[in-house]
């Protein structure tokens, strides 16, 4: 298996680039580099005067860079990607790319704290230059505000049994590892549901400490800014928060509204981008053999019109 594919194994590689349809002297954005799959096949179609310019807020994705002058990527959160465009002269940009979620790497990397089946430190941060952890978060935050991020973010079954199990077990000790976090939600959780409710505790945990929502909110307006007319959008993502934001954006325009405003003199409705799939496209049985990550992938792509909703 190849550098890039061992810190993370990209998803729906081929469909998600296929939906830039990338111009050869084009501009595009990864806004999320991690190993550096994605990016390196849009290089691979991109001619001597195409450029990618890619994010990623963890420093370890500096590892993956390849060496080519056509690209640069910037050491900051995706939810900044139209200011740093216009801060670097280079929109408006052909296409923006985004593989949404956790990567393979952070999974696997026990000490970073995002999985439940390795023992490590309880962090979850992206960004290791941030100062809140999980610990933070779970030896810190009030029951009730346990029990709506659990709710909200984890989508979790009855949050508040949950959140006063950990407030009652941080008294005695403090919680600050994954084990001990897993053993809590255990204790209070029918064995056949465990798996579920852990995968659900812990995205709550990680989307609160990243501050994932709103980072999501701002970089989907940002392409709206960036995207020249008739460029495109293509999204990944993994659970239903993500999707709905995403979905919400080429429907509305607005990543928290599922329709868009009328126009109240004229009745007529403006939205930023159009046409992609209906139903968003999903990898195909032997890619989720090949890599069980990609079973709750979902691509959304949608083309940037042109002003009033036209395509210029």
């Amino acid at each position: 298996m190849s550098e890039e594919t061992t810190y993370h194994v990209p998803v729906l590689l081929t469909e998600s680039v296929d939906a830039l349809d990338i111009r050869p002297d084009g501009t595009y954005v990864d806004v999320t580099f991690g190993g550096g799959g994605h990016s390196r096949e849009i290089l691979r179609r991109l001619g001597p005067d195409g450029r990618l310019i890619a994010f990623d807020q963890d420093a370890d994705a500096q590892r993956n860079m390849p060496d080519d002058p056509r690209f640069t990527l910037v050491h900051h959160n995706f939810r900044y990607i139209a200011d740093f465009i216009d801060y670097m002269g280079a929109g408006p940009v052909d296409g923006v790319l985004g593989d949404l979620g956790v990567s393979s790497h952070h999974f696997d990397e026990g000490g970073r704290g995002f999985s439940f089946r390795q023992d490590g430190p309880l962090d979850m941060r992206m960004n290791r230059e941030a100062t809140q952890t999980a610990a933070d978060i779970v030896n810190t935050y009030e029951a009730e505000a346990l029990a709506h991020i659990l709710g909200a973010w984890g989508e979790v079954d009855k949050p508040f049994r949950i959140a006063n199990a950990i407030t009652k077990a941080r008294s005695a000790s403090g919680v600050c590892t994954t084990s001990a976090l897993r053993e809590i939600v255990e204790s209070v959780t029918p064995r056949q549901e465990q798996n579920k409710t852990l995968t659900k505790v812990f995205q709550a945990l990680r989307i609160e400490v990243n501050h994932e929502m709103d980072a999501l909110d701002m970089m989907l307006r940002g392409c709206a800014r960036i995207i020249r007319p008739g460029g495109r959008m293509s999204m990944i993502s993994y659970h239903s928060l993500e999707d709905r934001m995403v979905k919400n954006m080429v429907k509305s325009g607005d990543p928290q509204k599922a329709q868009a405003e009328q126009d109240v003199v004229f009745g007529t409705v403006a939205v930023p981008f159009g046409g992609g799939p209906r139903k968003p496209v999903t990898p195909s049985a032997d890619e989720v053999e090949r890599n069980p990550r990609a079973r709750s992938a979902k691509l959304r792509w949608a083309e940037r019109l042109g002003k009033g909703g036209r395509r210029d």
